[in-house]
């Protein structure tokens, strides 16, 4: 099954996709989690998305496209995968289909901005190894140290305040409009956000058989 999760920044995306990978065996690809690796690599698609991403900027849709093309074709992406992060503009979303990639079903998760905020600005993110922690709902064993790996975990810099808001804005701007897109095909299916990961997971479990 190949799948699509849509929601704001800080909706729960990447929670939930663990969850589905876990469910249907199939890799959940991260735009976030491939950009962040190039930037610490130094790449030269890292520089190129930095002085977006310190911005609370979208990183331009053919630097993202080319990254996704490249890893959609890795072959444990055979048998489906779950992108988290992409597409995030109706033409990242029209590359999608003119490269042939059909999608089975686009899940989008719906929180509130202000619930958003207070979840972003607790978040923690393992230097090393990527994993992500919450100081209120998903504190490390020990505080700063990642369960996984023993890494440092630190407060990315577009999980600060005003970055937030930035980040909300371009969402409802160029992202949201994706609901519209996906709607017309009927394969977008609504997840209302609960307080509850676990809530929220039983939902977004049953969006995946209706």
């Amino acid at each position: 099954m190949n799948l699509i999760l849509l929601g704001a920044p800080g909706a729960g995306k990447g929670t939930q996709a663990e969850v589905i990978c876990d469910h249907l065996g199939i890799p959940a690809i991260s735009t976030g989690n491939i950009i962040r690796e190039a930037l610490k690599n130094g790449t030269e698609l890292g520089k190129q998305a930095k002085s977006y991403m310190d911005e609370g900027k979208l990183v331009p849709d053919e630097v993202v496209i080319a990254i996704i093309k490249e890893r959609l074709a890795k072959d444990d992406c055979q048998k489906g995968f779950i992108l988290d992060g992409f597409p995030r503009t109706v033409p990242q979303a029209e590359a999608l289909d003119a490269m042939g990639i059909v999608i089975d079903r686009v899940i989008d998760i719906e929180v509130a901005d202000e619930a958003i905020q207070k979840r972003l600005s607790g978040r923690r993110v393992c230097e090393s190894c990527g994993a992500s922690y919450h100081v209120d709902y998903k504190p490390s064993k020990v505080e700063g140290v990642c369960d996984k790996c023993g890494g440092k975990t630190v407060q990315r810099r577009d999980d600060h305040p005003d970055t937030i808001k930035e980040r909300l804005h371009v969402y409802h701007e160029q992202t949201e409009p994706l609901k519209g897109y996906y709607e017309k095909t009927g394969k977008l299916k609504i997840v209302e956000g609960q307080e509850d990961v676990k809530d929220t997971t039983a939902l977004t479990l049953k969006a995946l058989e209706a």
